[in-house]
């Protein structure tokens, strides 16, 4: 390759590459730790922002459901619509599936060369969606390398920002290793790639694990109806030692107060709450009680429109199809 010079305008272009597994309905964690970002930098086009691209990332999903192909094609559409109902806008951002897109696996190929596996192995991020998934020294290598995959997507398109929750980090941390790498053995070629993240923390499960997760059960999901919403919230962990109303709460770990910390706008009257909580007198069901409705004044118009676009699944495959010819 014919070598760039340092001082090259690779960075001048400013592109978004955000995407989603689609291995199943999307939740808050989603919401709050990746898609309001998505949202708001896509209504940055024009100024800092130049183009913004959304993958289904289909290939990425088969690295632990190779044995189940059907889970991964039978959400692409579901995933796709989640994202449009949120308000990811396809006249805005280009909605594309990875598979319809051989130029990233030709480029995963490349960077394969530029990584090592016990690099790979010590990967944070890797290391605990293998714990999590039950993987030991049988890991896909398909799985094991996605981080090398992950960064092929992003730099395909030229892309550069990229919206994640903090516990993808790792993740570009390493691919921008590949970027340093390839640059200075092949010149200067790739930007850097910046992660956006969500002012809200990694959203833990309703039943106080570290993360919501579809694998573990553990989520609200942005499509749940009310009564989903409700059984949920009233099965969240609270304080075990509150039992009664006027028993003193904890706060702390209180997986409640955490959403209401995420999701309610009125900060003064959250705050109030937990005084009330902290001193005794006030009882998990009355908490429980405006998260629901908390959430359901977020949940409801995502719900109603995704309905809207349940009822022309066409019109989706078509946004696709457009989406991977551009």
């Amino acid at each position: 390759m014919e070598k760039q010079a340092k001082n090259s305008n690779i960075n001048i272009k400013k592109t978004v590459l955000t995407g989603d597994r689609p291995t199943g309905r999307l939740h808050l964690g989603h919401y709050v730790g990746s898609i309001q970002n998505r949202i708001a930098l896509q209504d940055k086009i024009g100024n800092s922002i130049d183009n913004a691209f959304y993958m289904l990332a289909d290939i990425q999903a088969l690295t632990d459901n190779s044995d189940n192909p059907e889970k991964v094609s039978n959400n692409v559409l579901e995933v796709a619509m989640d994202n449009i109902a949120c308000g990811l806008d396809p006249k805005k951002t280009t909605f594309f599936i990875q598979s319809c897109i051989p130029e990233i696996a030709e480029l995963t190929v490349l960077f394969l060369n530029l990584v090592t596996l016990a690099r790979l192995r010590r990967n944070p991020t890797v290391k605990n969606e293998m714990k999590q998934k039950g993987f030991g020294e049988d890991v896909p290598a398909g799985f094991l390398s996605y981080p090398i995959s992950q960064t092929a997507d992003i730099l395909f398109c030229g892309g550069s920002i990229v919206p994640v929750g903090e516990d993808q980090l790792p993740v570009l941390e390493q691919a921008n290793e590949i970027v340093d790498k390839f640059n200075s053995i092949y010149g200067e070629t790739f930007s850097r790639i910046e992660p956006v993240l969500s002012n809200a923390p990694r959203l833990v499960g309703i039943d106080g694990n570290a993360k919501a997760s579809k694998s573990l059960g553990n989520a609200i999901y942005i499509s749940d109806s009310y009564e989903e919403i409700k059984r949920k919230v009233m099965a969240m962990y609270t304080d075990p030692e509150h039992i009664h109303v006027n028993d003193p709460g904890k706060v702390e770990g209180n997986v409640v107060f955490t959403y209401l910390d995420i999701f309610d706008t009125d900060k003064a009257e959250v705050a109030n709450l937990k005084q009330q909580y902290k001193k005794g007198g006030l009882g998990d069901v009355a908490i429980k009680n405006r998260l629901i409705e908390v959430l359901e004044k977020i949940i409801a118009p995502i719900r109603q429109k995704r309905l809207e676009l349940e009822k022309n699944p066409e019109k989706i495959m078509e946004i696709l199809k457009q989406g991977n010819e551009k």
